[in-house]
């Protein structure tokens, strides 16, 4: 006797797959046996038919959990789970010769009362029509709509888009050409970012729906403002004064100007922080720092020379008294 086939293996998913995995599984594997793409092929076009058959099943909640349960025997039932039970309760010594039995319903407890002696006319019926309807079912599902194929594509954004949000203009290669499109960045996306645009994929087989677009999203580098998650780091030039006697500087940000005050004895090195400055979160509910970096501009020449060493005499000890540590 040649053994069942198992349809989870057929679409290679675990017998727990999600619905969606269920569905991507058998996608992928459509398109790779279609009849279309293997003309002639006879073991291509019999795979194609083992896993129409297995998605047919395992993509209806009811069909699934009787698969589950009764194995293939639950297509010879017409996929009626009363059928099903009653007649799994007849092998199992429940109700023999006929009579009324009770099964138990898939959410637990007791089912309705089925007569056992009623339906077993309707069983042996479906059995063997189903012999001769089934060559038909299988042409027919040969000739089922399919979803397109998803495409993917690459696009490249600026930082500034990433953290205000912005509208583009793209143009991405599809299936009979290319095609001019327009698409929204949302505030927040990370580096290599998915955007999803749903039907502008490859056209449907046999009528079918469209698939998807997905774009890959690359920010381009910032010649001043590095990103680290949510934030935003930055180097902030300040002249000798400005760090030693402090100052209220205006600082462009990608939100517009805003004034920073500069802590009178700010080292080079200092970090200072604008709270909310930084790239918006991408779910939503706030948005991270933008971080200023202190770096103190040295002057140059003779007269600059001069005025430093007049300030030596200000140090305090020696400045590079932590290295002898070493």
């Amino acid at each position: 006797m040649a053994r069942e086939p198992d349809l989870y293996q057929q679409l290679g998913v675990a017998r727990d797959a999600s619905a969606d995995e269920i569905k991507k599984a058998y996608r992928r594997l459509a398109r790779k046996y279609h009849p279309d793409v293997n003309p002639g092929d006879k073991a291509a076009e019999e795979k194609f038919k083992e896993i129409n058959q297995a998605f047919d099943i395992l993509s209806d909640e009811k069909k699934r959990a009787l698969y589950d349960q009764y194995g293939m025997d639950a297509a010879k039932f017409g996929w009626d789970p009363a059928k099903a039970a009653a007649f799994r309760q007849w092998q199992t010594g429940g109700a023999p010769g006929g009579g009324r039995v009770r099964w138990e319903g898939f959410g637990g407890g007791a089912g309705p009362e089925v007569d056992f002696g009623d339906i077993f006319g309707d069983i042996f019926g479906d059995i063997f029509g189903a012999r001769a309807r089934g060559a038909g079912a299988r042409r027919a599902r040969a000739n089922w709509p399919e979803e397109g194929e998803d495409i993917g594509a690459r696009i490249e954004v600026d930082l500034a888009d990433v953290v205000r949000g912005a509208e583009k203009e793209i143009v991405v290669q599809r299936p009979g050409g290319p095609s001019r499109l327009k698409v929204r960045i949302p505030a927040g996306l990370a580096e290599n970012g998915k955007i999803r645009l749903a039907g502008q994929g490859g056209p449907g087989i046999n009528g079918g729906p469209p698939g998807d677009l997905y774009l890959e999203v690359h920010v381009r580098p910032h010649p001043l403002v590095r990103r680290e998650g949510d934030d935003l780091h930055m180097a902030l030039p300040l002249t000798v004064s400005e760090a030693v006697a402090g100052a209220t500087i205006t600082l462009p940000t990608f939100d517009g100007e805003v004034q920073l005050k500069i802590p009178p004895g700010t080292q080079s090195g200092r970090k200072l922080r604008l709270r909310g400055k930084g790239v918006p979160h991408l779910r939503g509910g706030g948005r991270g720092d933008l971080y200023v970096e202190a770096r103190i501009v040295v002057p140059t020449g003779s007269a600059a020379e001069e005025v430093a060493r007049q300030l030596d005499p200000l140090y305090q000890g020696d400045v590079r008294a932590e290295l002898r540590r070493l």
